[in-house]
């Protein structure tokens, strides 16, 4: 582990690949899962840029609000739907109005 820290500390931007080839250079013979395993145990990770998926792209569209303003004054003026992933066990099709196995 001392010497995984070492070149942790020298090349902060290795990943587990490359910190694998490193003890096989040494005459130890590690594979990746257990090099993972090191790293997570002494708190280490690769330095790399992240994702950045709070920040929306230049593209992206924003869609209006429609309802905001209007007085709904009565019962089916505004509807709104749901679509949940319910899992069966018997998958079912719909089709033309009826169900088939």
């Amino acid at each position: 582990m001392g010497k995984l820290d070492e070149q942790y500390t020298q090349r902060p931007f290795y990943g587990v690949l490359r910190m694998t080839a490193f003890p096989r250079t040494q005459g130890k013979n590690l594979n990746p899962k257990r090099v993972r395993c090191l790293l997570r145990t002494m708190g280490l990770e690769a330095i790399y840029p992240k994702t950045k998926l709070s920040q929306p792209s230049d593209n992206s569209r924003r869609y209006p609000y429609l309802l905001r303003g209007l007085a709904i004054e009565g019962s089916n003026q505004v509807w709104s739907a749901d679509i949940t992933y319910i899992r069966c066990r018997i998958p079912l099709v719909l089709t033309e109005g009826e169900f088939k196995n």
